[in-house]
């Protein structure tokens, strides 16, 4: 596996029954990958869930008051 590359765009466009995804990462390189619909639905929800959970290092609490 390689390391991991910052992304700088992420690029979507419909091909036929499948959805093109087009990672563009900050060294200028682009890969793209082709995924179904079910794919794609997976990862929204599993992005959701990341996004909606507290980052590492975060209590998932609110502020305290000042």
């Amino acid at each position: 596996m390689t390391a991991p590359s910052k992304l700088t765009r992420i690029l979507a466009t419909r091909e036929g029954r499948d959805i093109e995804l087009a990672f563009v990462t900050a060294d200028g390189r682009t890969t793209k990958v082709l995924a179904s619909e079910d794919q794609i639905d997976r990862l929204v929800d599993e992005l959701e869930d990341i996004l909606n959970s507290p980052a590492e290092g975060e209590s998932g609490e609110p502020p305290a008051a000042a």
